[in-house]
């Protein structure tokens, strides 16, 4: 019986992942911040015959996430683990810099929260020889976003932090993917007043992902237009990819 780990799975692509995941046999262990979102997907996840445990805490406190993760692990070892949980936002217009306090939420959470997750597990793992780890980064990981510049770094680092960390893992039988979404219609999205090109229902970008890491993809990046994108933008001079930003 299959034991998957989704965090922030209480909303968004992370619920749509459970629900993905979700059938007889597979036993999931769902982490997120707001506890009744939470059991709703538990609830959704159960009516599909699969085997739930949820608990409710903030992925931003790191010391005990490692702790949570050892002893979860422990318990019951993981076979796959999510690390979705994100917060992004961009910044009102007349500030000249994004707001600390979120600054320091965001790297948290986006960075430091999976790295120190995934680093945990992959010990774990490794150890009994299989396993898979999937980081969810995004598109903004390729390009320097001048209207939320801790969001891409954030995003860029875990995206780098993934590709080491799937090197260093794969003689020791454990595969890891990073996922790079482009727009997902998720309540995080949703709040944001801009364009949002090729948007994706969160059910069906999640049927994409468990799809590709199930052939243990080392980079996923959807919807596929974005592909495209990030494979012409890659070949333009850095130059003049901040100068077209500079101007968006």
């Amino acid at each position: 019986m299959p034991h998957i780990l989704i965090t922030g799975a209480s909303s968004g692509l992370g619920a749509a992942l459970a629900r993905a995941h979700a059938q007889s046999g597979v036993t999931l262990t769902l982490w997120g911040r707001n506890a009744d979102r939470l059991e709703a997907v538990a609830a959704a996840c159960r009516a599909a015959s699969a085997s739930v445990e949820t608990d409710t805490f903030d992925i931003a406190d790191v010391a005990g996430l490692a702790e949570r993760l050892n002893t979860l692990d422990a318990r019951a070892p993981l076979d796959l683990a999510y690390f979705n949980a994100g917060i992004g936002g961009v910044p009102p217009t007349d500030w000249l810099a994004e707001p600390t306090d979120r600054v320091h939420e965001m790297a948290l959470v986006n960075f430091a929260a999976p790295v120190v997750g995934a680093t945990t597990l992959a010990e774990r793992m490794a150890r009994r020889g299989r396993g898979q780890i999937v980081l969810v980064s995004s598109v903004a990981d390729s390009f320097p976003l001048p209207m939320a510049p801790a969001y891409s770094g954030t995003k860029a680092g875990l995206s780098m932090y993934g590709e080491a960390l799937a090197i260093r893992m794969r003689p020791h039988g454990v595969a890891v993917t990073v996922i790079a979404p482009g727009f997902i219609d998720t309540p995080m999205n949703r709040d944001e007043a801009f364009a949002k090109p090729f948007l994706m229902q969160a059910d069906a970008a999640a049927a994409v992902i468990v799809r590709k890491v199930a052939q243990q993809r080392r980079r996923v990046v959807l919807p596929w237009p974005f592909a495209v994108v990030q494979a012409v933008t890659g070949v333009l001079p850095r130059w003049l990819l901040r100068g077209i930003l500079a101007r968006v």
